[in-house]
């Protein structure tokens, strides 16, 4: 069974930047995405992209600031987030698009200080 391995969470102020990674254990033959969970708040969706990157979705909320790409050599996914807001701050997971069940990780942190 494929893992997922979030990774490049931190803490920044608002206004900057982060890369985050997603790295599967093996080749995902599917569209993948992003989500994020706020404290007190439900999973959402951030963004996807199509196996071989030709179309990308995002949420209204981070359109224009983040962008999904993937390198499929390296079964990574990649959500590179700029202009960040203290609302972003949630902890950020990938998985397929849909998601599954089985895919959810640790995820990693983002904390967005005003």
């Amino acid at each position: 069974q494929v893992q997922l391995v979030e990774s490049g969470g931190g803490l920044v102020q608002a206004g900057g930047s982060l890369r985050l990674s997603c790295v599967a254990s093996a080749r995902t033959y599917s569209t993948m995405g992003w989500f994020r969970q706020a404290p007190g708040k439900e999973r959402e969706f951030v963004a996807a992209i199509t196996l071989y990157g030709s179309r990308t979705n995002y949420a209204d909320s981070v359109k224009g600031r983040f962008t999904i790409s993937r390198d499929n050599a390296k079964n990574t996914v990649y959500l590179q987030m700029n202009s960040l807001k203290p609302e972003d701050t949630a902890v950020y997971y990938c998985n397929t698009n849909p998601p599954a069940n089985y895919y959810w990780g640790q995820g990693t942190q983002v904390t967005v200080s005003s």
